[in-house]
């Protein structure tokens, strides 16, 4: 009896990640965190920019709706497409930026993903440690996460250690959803943040089907 042609082991096929690009304005809060939270899903395609005028969310959209035109035709980005492009904006307090609108809508129009909390970034942080309920300018949400006395932060050296708050992230994620729960006017409420959207879809593209 012939033995039959020895079978041929098929190679695996690398499915190719998704590709995100990240725009937060010009502050050393959301860059450093995004850039920790990248070494951590290490191998993930995440690419941090800073751009727009401080303060003004309109900008931070045209930049990464430009950013996402170019992508193709540039070096930079490896002549490549990004899967998901999202700005990280600040809906500000006691007074709301009077360009949010016009920028979600722009933002919208040319399929950019927005994550946004009222009033600040740091009230995210800051869900990483306490839970939140109560109204805060963006101030006393600074104030707030520096009299926390972790992760390095202060309000007059706008740092934190990623490490810190990796930790945290679960009791950040839930306490958002609470807070988005009982709000009857979206991201008008204070406090409210929908980050953990963003990071959720990053530690999907990493771990999928709940890896890791």
């Amino acid at each position: 009896m012939k033995r039959g042609r020895p079978l041929k082991r098929a190679k695996g096929v690398r499915q190719e990640q998704r590709r995100f690009l990240i725009y937060c304005e010009g502050e050393c809060t959301e860059d450093q965190y995004f850039r920790g939270l990248k070494a951590e899903l290490r191998a993930l395609p995440v690419y941090v920019q800073l751009g727009g005028e401080h303060g003004e969310p309109k900008s931070l959209v045209r930049a990464a709706i430009e950013h996402k035109n170019r992508a193709a035709r540039s070096p930079h980005d490896r002549w490549m497409d990004y899967d998901e492009v999202w700005c990280v904006i600040d809906v500000e307090a006691p007074r709301p930026h009077p360009g949010l609108s016009s920028a979600l809508a722009l933002a919208e129009r040319h399929g950019i993903e927005v994550a946004l909390t009222n009033p600040c970034f740091e009230l995210w942080l800051l869900l990483h440690f306490t839970d939140v309920y109560g109204y805060h300018t963006s101030e006393s949400a600074q104030r707030a996460l520096e009299k926390q006395g972790a992760c390095g932060y202060s309000t007059t050296h706008k740092h934190v250690k990623y490490e810190e708050l990796r930790d945290g992230y679960g009791r950040a994620r839930d306490c958002a959803q609470v807070l988005r729960n009982r709000a009857s006017d979206g991201y008008a409420e204070n406090p409210w943040t929908d980050m953990d959207r963003l990071v959720d879809r990053l530690r999907a593209a990493r771990y999928p089907a709940g890896e890791g």
